[in-house]
């Protein structure tokens, strides 16, 4: 159930939320979920490549107008909540204190739904580790003997991760299909903010067609014409299949 559910999303860098989730977010958030996005960096060194190119660019400038265009993205897909850590990207690190950060946020939000990258990212160190960090960190914020400023202990989350641009390389198998037909046009809109990454918007655009086709295909529903597709970190448990 969407309706009432809170969903927390980590994004490695500024736009990965966006090209890898966008269209689920914003579903969430029409349906009625409280989300809350963390922002871990800016993506500065390793994914604004194009914002470099501009003469006399700074680490600072950078900085600033991937903070604008999250913002923008974020308020496109009607994200309010969010918190920018702004570690360093490229290679991004995760020592005791971030890992406690991450598991503070985990309890004070207390989500239902937890999404972040996948396990398995050929080209890019930063989303692997955030992987596995947020997984583990999700393990400790379950644990009664981590007493972390007397924050209450979690129950078990639902964990989801976001498909890589280099799916095949990656071994990337999807395991759900998100229907966001009506909710690309805003995903659409909020990747067009990110003008360091330009030439993923189309590419984006044309996952979601294919992964719309793949949704038809595998539910024969065909009012499903785009889709965002994920792996999910443990097994379905239900009284029943859905």
């Amino acid at each position: 159930m969407i309706q009432g559910s809170n969903l927390l999303v980590f994004s490695a860098h500024a736009a990965d939320f966006v090209w890898r989730g966008g269209g689920t977010i914003a579903k969430y958030i029409k349906g009625g979920a409280k989300v809350k996005l963390i922002i871990m960096s800016y993506g500065i060194r390793g994914e604004s490549n194009d914002l470099w190119k501009m003469p006399d660019q700074t680490y600072e400038q950078v900085k600033e107008l991937r903070h604008n265009e999250v913002n923008k993205a974020a308020k496109i897909i009607g994200v309010e909540d969010i918190e920018f850590w702004d570690f360093k990207d490229y290679h991004m690190t995760i020592d005791d204190e971030r890992m406690e950060k991450i598991v503070k946020t985990i309890r004070n939000f207390r989500p239902d739904n937890i999404l972040t990258h996948a396990n398995g990212d050929a080209f890019n160190p930063d989303h692997e580790l955030v992987s596995k960090s947020v997984f583990q960190a999700s393990v400790l914020a379950n644990s009664a003997g981590v007493e972390l400023d007397n924050l209450k202990v979690t129950t078990q989350q639902r964990l989801f991760g976001f498909e890589p641009h280099q799916t095949e390389i990656s071994n990337f198998k999807p395991e759900i299909f998100i229907d966001i037909t009506d909710t690309f046009e805003q995903k659409k809109k909020a990747m067009q903010c990110f003008e360091a990454q330009p030439h993923l918007i189309n590419y984006y655009e044309e996952r979601a067609k294919m992964r719309g086709n793949h949704a038809r295909r595998i539910s024969g529903n065909r009012d499903y014409k785009y889709a965002e597709s994920f792996t999910r970190f443990f097994p379905h448990v239900g009284s029943e299949f859905i």
